[in-house]
């Protein structure tokens, strides 16, 4: 007999921008009756000339998404265990291997060692993929003046070291989702197919593509 899955109380879900991270996790927090805990990326003042100019300001904006990380595990120590999140901070690391030169990158390590971070594990990692040309026209569609200059280049990126981190993460069960063909906002049993999978993913790293159903 097959033991039950026991709920996921601390789900994390990660995916580059434009593939619909922050409106899944407050469709989770209110189906399940969870707390969130979400970026805050309109509060990094240096984040809309990064994307205008990424060169100039990757240093600033990278150190301040991560100061804004630090604080928000502080809040995550004291916070319900019944949380989903928008972010993981293995995926800090991530973005500035992508944006920073060399030195810089330097820096930030020294910067990232010396905060002594420390968060603790999800229960599950919800991992959403997608192609550059579908998260471009995500992107363009929600129409945000300053993501006008994120290019397909700089999301092939992204999906690059997002495969590479997820293929070697192992702190959590991860259940990695093709969020091509599927939508969790608009589309009522796409969304309760992506729910029964999350609430019944077990250890490991397992799938859900929507397309072989």
């Amino acid at each position: 007999m097959k033991s039950a899955v026991k709920t996921p109380g601390y789900i994390a879900v990660e995916g580059p921008i434009g593939v619909g991270k922050t409106s899944l996790v407050k469709r989770l927090a209110e189906s399940l009756g969870y707390e969130t805990l979400l970026e805050d990326p309109k509060a990094n003042p240096f984040l809309d000339d990064f994307y205008h100019s990424p060169r100039s300001l990757a240093f600033q904006t990278q150190v301040y998404f991560l100061l804004q990380r630090a604080k928000q595990l502080r809040e995550l120590a004291a916070a319900p265990k019944s949380l989903v999140a928008d972010f993981l901070l293995d995926k800090d690391p991530l973005f500035a291997s992508i944006t920073l030169s060399e030195p810089e990158l330097a820096l930030y390590q020294e910067i990232y060692q010396q905060l002594h971070l420390s968060a603790p594990t999800p229960d599950l990692v919800i991992y959403l993929q997608a192609a550059p040309e579908i998260l471009l026209e995500r992107i363009h569609k929600r129409g945000i003046r300053s993501e006008a200059y994120i290019t397909k280049t700089y999301l092939e990126s992204l999906n690059t070291a997002y495969s590479e981190l997820f293929h070697y993460y192992t702190k959590a069960p991860v259940l990695i989702v093709n969020a091509t063909e599927i939508d969790w906002v608009n589309n009522q049993h796409d969304y309760e197919q992506l729910l029964k999978h999350i609430l019944n993913t077990g250890k490991g790293r397992q799938y859900f593509n929507p397309q072989t159903l």
